[in-house]
C-alpha cells in the first residue's frame, strides 16, 4: 500500500452493506470512517463498522497451515489436503465430501468453492451457514415469484407512509438502515411504524404501534390480514386478475382467521389488530421489513409466504415505497445464493433440472456435476454424525457455537476421519476439531464482491499484506483443484477473473428476460482495472438494463412458468415445542447491538464489549423473583437438549414467561454459553432453517459462594473456577476475566500454581483479606510491573467495575500496590452505552438529572446518538426511568 491512501471497501458485517473508507499508511489502518457516497449507507456506520480496526492485527490469527497439530508448508497442505479428498471419493463415493460454507466469504470465494464441490468432486453436499438466517426468506420468495429476488430496495423504506417492522430489531441488528427508517419518520409525519415483537425491543422506540404477540404466533397475524382484506373488499382485483395465481384457495384457507380468532392465537387486543390492519389496507405505499424471527421457525417458510399474500392482494410491490422485504443478516448472504451455495441450488440461482444439470455441465465443462439436492446443514453434520460424510470442508464460520444441538456437531466433528477448517482465527469451537487447518485472509486482506440485502453488488478491496503465510479462499480451493487435476477449470490469476466467468454463466442459456431474474451478464467482460473501479450495482445487470435494476417487478411479471405471482396456501401454526410444567419458559434467542456471530471478529475489540461484557438470560424482574434469582446472581437455563449458565439480566419488556438469550458466546469467551447446546435441531419442512426463536426451557439458580474479577496480561487456565468469562482489554494489553469460585477458594495457591497460558506467573504479590465477606484483594507483579490482579468478594456488586479495571495496566504505580488495591473502591460509572463515544450510564443520567431532557439535548452535551445511532432507544429509555425517579 502507497503511504496515507485512501480506499474504498464494504463494511464485513451485516446484510445492509455499508460503504466503508479507510485510511492506510505504511501497512496499517489508521482510520475508519462511512463512505458518503455509498448509497446503502451515504457514511453512516454502525459502532461494529466503525471499530473495524480494532479488530486488527496479527494476535489470535491463524498464520500457517496446521496438520495434526504440526506446521507444514502451503504445498503440502495443498497436497494433503487433495489426496485426502481424492481418496475418500475413491473409496465412498462424492457423496461422502461435504462443504459447509459461510455468508461473510466474497462471492468469489464462494463461487470456487461451489465449482470445486459440484461441478468437479460432485458432491451435492455443499450448504452454508445463510441456511440458519435466510433460507426461509429464500424458499418464500421462490414459491411467490419463482425466483430468490428481493423487490425492494433501501429507498423505499424512506418512501412509504407505512412501515410494518416483523421479527426484526433493527435497532440492534441493522442500525444504519434504523438511523434511516428515524429521519424518516422525522421527514413524513404520516409514516406510521408498526413493530410486531414478542419483545419489546429498542426498535420498538419508533413504534407507533407495538404488537406484542405471542412468540411464534406471526402466520396468524399475517393470515388475518389476508381474510380482512378480502372480507372487506381492499383487494387489487385488477392486480390479483392480471398478475397472480391462486388468491381465491388462500382466501378460503384464511376463512377461520377472524379478527377474535387470531387475537386469542397471538394473545393480542382485537382493537390493536384491528388498527394494524386498517392501516395496511388504507396505505397504498406500505413496507414490510422481516428478518430472523420470522425466518427462524419450523413455520418460517410459509410465514413469509403469508406476508407475501398480503402485498401481492394488495398490488403493494413493485412500486415506490411498498413491498415485503426480507432483510438480509449476513454480508454477503445474497452473493452466496447467487453462485449456488445452498445445498439445493445448483449455481447462478438454477435449480436441480435436468437442463440446468446440463447448462452448468457444459458452461464448465465437466462430466462429473452432481445431479440432485444436497443434504441442508442440519441434516449434512448428521451425516457426519453418523459416518456417511467421511471429509468435511468447513471455510469461514463456526457450526460448533451457531448449528442447533451443538454438542452433537461438536462430536461429530470431532469423529470425522477428515476435517478441513479454513479461518482467519487459530482458536476458535470448530478450528479445535480440525484435522487440517489452513489460514485464510480476513477482511482488509481480501479483494472481491459482496451482495448486500437490496441485491447491490459492491467491492471489497484489499487494505493490507496477508497476516503470516495466509491466503485467500479462492486461491487455497483452486489450487487444491488443481492439485486434484482440474487444473484448466482452476487456473485463475485474480479474483477478476472468477467474477466475470461468474457474470457469464449468469447469462448463459438465458436470453429471455424473466427465464432466470439473477443476470449480470453485463459484467461479464469487465476489465482488470474496470473490475479494480466497479461502484455499487443493483443485479439484474444486463445489456438492456447496464446500470442495474432498483426495483423488481414493475412490470408485473414475475419468474414463474406462467409470468403470474403465486399465492400460497398454508395452515398457520403455533411452534412444534409446547410449554410444559417441566420446562414453562419461552426461549428467544438473537443478537446482540454491538456483536457479530460468535465473536470471532468482534471479540477482539474491546470496545464492543463495553456494553455487554458476558453472557446473560434476559429475564420479567417477577420471573426471577419466582426463582428467588436477583439481578446479576448465575442462573442455569434448561431444556431438554442442554443447559447453559449465564447472568440473569433484569428486562421488563420481555413478558413474564419469556427468556432471551445471545447467540455470540462460546467456549473461547465463556466456559458454558453456547447457545447452540440447548436449542432442538427442529427445522423448517420446506428450508430447512432451524428454529431458533422458540424453546422451552426452565430456569433456576446456582448458588455462587465466591465471585472475582481478574484482570491479567496474558490468557489464563480456568479449569479451577466453576463458571468464567473473558473480553479483551483495551489496546490488547491483556483480558479481563469473570469468574465463580467455591467457598474458601485459595487465592494464593491459584497465584502459586495456576500459570498464566503464555507464560509463569507472577514473582510477588501484595494483598488484603477479609474472609468473612471472601474480599480478597491481590496486586500480582514481576519486576515492577504488574501482570495480574485479583478482586474477589461473595457480593458481586462490590467488584469494581469494568471501567476502572481497563485503566489497571495502564496506571504508573511505583510500587505503591496498596493504593491501587484501595482503589478498586471507587464507584463503577456503569456500563457504556454509547460505543462511539465511550459515554456511560452514569454519565448520562447525570446530564438527565442537571436537566437534559431528550435525546437530542444528551447528544448535544455528550455526542451520545450522534454517530451510528443505535444507542437512542437506550437513552429515551434511561431519560424515561431518570424522569420517573426524580418524579
Amino acid at each position: 500500500m502507497s503511504q496515507d491512501c485512501t480506499v474504498k471497501t464494504t463494511c464485513p458485517y451485516c446484510g445492509v452493506g455499508c460503504g466503508v473508507d479507510v485510511i492506510v499508511d505504511d501497512n496499517q489502518i489508521i482510520a475508519v470512517s462511512g463512505d458518503q457516497q455509498h448509497p446503502a449507507n451515504f457514511g453512516k456506520l454502525c459502532v461494529k463498522g466503525s471499530a473495524l480496526h480494532e479488530t486488527m492485527g496479527q494476535h489470535g490469527r491463524l498464520l500457517q497451515p496446521q496438520i495434526n497439530g504440526m506446521t507444514v508448508d502451503w504445498p503440502t497442505a495443498i497436497e494433503t489436503v487433495a489426496e485426502k479428498l481424492l481418496s475418500i471419493r475413491e473409496q465412498y463415493g462424492p457423496n461422502s465430501i461435504a462443504f459447509y460454507l459461510s455468508g461473510q466469504l466474497l462471492t468469489e470465494d464462494y463461487y470456487v468453492a461451489n465449482k470445486l464441490a459440484k461441478g468437479f468432486i460432485g458432491t451435492s453436499h455443499v450448504d452454508t451457514n445463510s441456511r440458519l438466517c435466510m433460507s426461509s426468506a429464500v424458499a418464500s420468495y421462490k414459491r411467490a415469484f419463482g425466483a430468490d429476488a428481493v423487490p425492494c430496495n433501501y429507498e423505499d423504506l424512506e418512501q412509504c407512509d407505512l412501515l410494518v417492522l416483523v421479527g426484526s430489531n433493527a435497532a440492534w441488528t441493522h442500525p444504519v438502515l434504523y438511523r434511516r427508517m428515524a429521519v424518516a419518520k422525522e421527514n413524513n409525519p404520516q409514516l406510521k411504524i408498526v413493530v410486531i415483537d414478542p419483545r419489546r425491543t429498542a426498535t420498538c422506540d419508533l413504534a407507533d404501534l407495538h404488537l406484542d404477540l405471542e412468540p411464534g404466533a406471526d402466520s396468524f397475524i399475517f393470515t388475518g390480514l389476508l381474510h380482512y382484506l378480502a372480507d372487506n373488499k381492499y383487494t387489487d382485483t385488477d392486480y390479483i386478475a392480471d398478475h397472480t395465481e391462486g388468491f381465491a384457495d388462500a382466501v378460503d384457507s384464511a376463512e377461520v382467521a377472524t379478527l377474535a380468532f387470531v387475537a386469542a392465537k397471538a394473545n393480542l387486543e382485537v382493537e390493536d389488530l384491528t388498527t394494524f390492519y386498517q392501516w395496511f389496507a388504507s396505505t397504498e405505499k406500505a413496507m414490510t421489513f422481516y428478518s430472523q424471527g420470522i425466518n427462524q421457525s419450523s413455520t418460517g417458510t410459509d410465514k413469509c409466504n403469508a406476508i407475501i399474500n398480503c402485498h401481492l392482494a394488495t398490488g403493494k410491490l413493485g412500486k415506490v415505497g411498498a413491498g415485503p422485504f426480507s432483510i438480509t443478516g449476513q454480508p454477503n448472504a445474497m452473493g452466496g445464493r447467487e453462485v449456488g451455495g445452498l445445498a439445493n441450488m445448483l449455481a447462478a440461482h438454477m435449480d436441480y433440472t435436468p437442463d440446468n444439470i446440463a447448462t452448468v455441465s457444459e458452461f464448465w465443462n465437466s462430466t462429473a456435476v452432481s445431479q440432485q439436492v444436497g443434504l441442508k446443514a442440519v441434516d449434512l453434520f448428521d451425516a457426519v454424525a453418523d459416518g456417511q460424510i467421511k471429509a468435511v470442508w468447513i471455510i469461514g464460520t463456526n457450526p460448533v457455537v451457531s448449528m442447533p444441538n451443538a454438542d452433537r456437531v461438536k462430536a461429530a466433528l470431532e469423529n470425522c476421519d477428515t476435517v478441513i477448517v479454513s479461518d482467519c482465527i487459530a482458536e476458535t469451537d470448530t478450528t479445535a476439531t480440525a484435522n487440517i487447518l489452513l489460514p485464510a485472509t480476513g477482511w482488509g486482506e481480501k479483494s472481491g464482491t459482496v451482495t448486500n440485502s437490496e441485491r447491490r453488488i459492491s467491492r471489497q478491496r484489499s487494505l493490507l499484506t496477508a497476516a503470516g503465510e495466509a491466503k485467500h479462499d479462492w486461491w487455497i480451493l483452486s489450487q487444491v483443484g488443481q492439485a486434484m487435476g482440474y487444473g484448466q477449470a482452476f487456473s485463475y490469476s485474480s479474483p477478476r477473473d472468477i467474477f466475470v466467468e461468474h457474470a457469464a454463466l449468469s447469462g448463459y442459456e438465458n436470453s429471455h428476460e424473466h427465464k432466470r431474474l439473477f443476470n449480470i451478464s453485463a459484467l461479464s467482460h469487465l476489465s482488470e482495472p474496470d473490475y479494480d473501479q466497479l461502484q455499487p450495482i443493483q443485479w439484474p445487470v444486463t445489456a438492456a438494463k447496464p446500470e442495474g435494476t432498483p426495483r423488481l417487478f414493475s412490470d408485473g411479471l414475475f419468474a414463474t412458468p406462467s409470468g403470474k405471482a403465486q399465492f400460497i396456501t398454508s395452515v398457520s401454526k403455533l411452534p412444534k415445542q409446547q410449554l410444559s410444567a417441566d420446562y414453562p419458559l419461552a426461549l428467544n434467542t438473537g443478537r446482540l447491538r454491538d456483536q457479530w456471530h460468535t465473536m470471532t471478529r468482534t471479540g477482539r475489540a474491546s470496545r464492543l464489549l463495553d456494553h455487554t461484557d458476558q453472557p446473560f438470560v434476559a429475564v420479567h424482574p417477577a420471573t426471577a423473583a419466582h426463582y428467588d434469582l436477583t439481578d446479576g446472581d448465575l442462573a442455569a437455563v434448561k431444556t431438554a437438549h442442554g443447559t447453559i449458565e449465564v447472568v440473569v439480566q433484569f428486562d421488563s419488556n420481555l413478558k413474564r414467561d419469556q427468556l432471551f438469550v445471545p447467540i455470540h458466546w462460546n467456549q473461547q469467551f465463556a466456559s458454558n454459553a453456547r447457545v447452540g447446546t440447548v436449542i432442538a435441531p427442529i427445522t423448517d419442512a420446506v428450508s430447512g432453517q432451524p428454529e431458533f426463536k422458540f424453546s422451552a426451557a426452565a430456569l433456576c439458580k446456582i448458588s455462587a459462594t465466591g465471585n472475582a474479577v481478574l484482570v491479567s496480561r496474558n490468557r489464563l487456565m480456568c479449569d479451577s473456577f466453576s463458571n468464567w468469562s473473558v473480553s479483551p482489554l483495551d489496546n490488547n494489553q491483556g483480558y479481563l476475566y469473570r469468574v465463580v469460585v467455591q467457598e474458601a477458594f485459595n487465592w494464593q495457591e491459584f497465584i502459586a500454581t495456576k500459570r498464566l497460558l503464555e507464560r509463569g506467573p507472577a514473582q510477588a504479590y501484595e494483598h488484603y483479606s477479609n474472609v468473612s465477606c471472601a474480599d480478597h484483594r491481590f496486586i500480582c507483579y514481576s519486576d515492577q510491573q504488574i501482570e495480574l490482579a485479583i478482586f474477589s468478594h461473595v457480593d458481586k456488586r462490590q467488584l469494581p467495575g469494568r471501567v476502572w479495571l481497563q485503566q489497571i495496566f495502564s496506571q504508573t504505580v511505583k510500587g505503591d500496590y496498596w493504593s491501587l488495591i484501595a482503589a478498586s473502591d471507587q464507584a463503577d460509572p456503569g456500563k457504556q452505552i454509547c460505543a462511539c463515544f465511550n459515554i456511560s450510564e452514569q454519565r448520562i443520567i447525570q446530564a438527565i438529572e442537571e436537566g437534559a431532557s431528550s435525546a437530542v439535548e444528551l447528544g448535544r452535551q455528550l455526542k451520545c446518538g450522534t454517530n451510528c445511532g443505535s444507542c437512542i432507544p437506550e437513552l429515551n429509555n434511561l431519560l424515561s426511568q431518570t424522569e420517573h425517579a426524580i418524579d
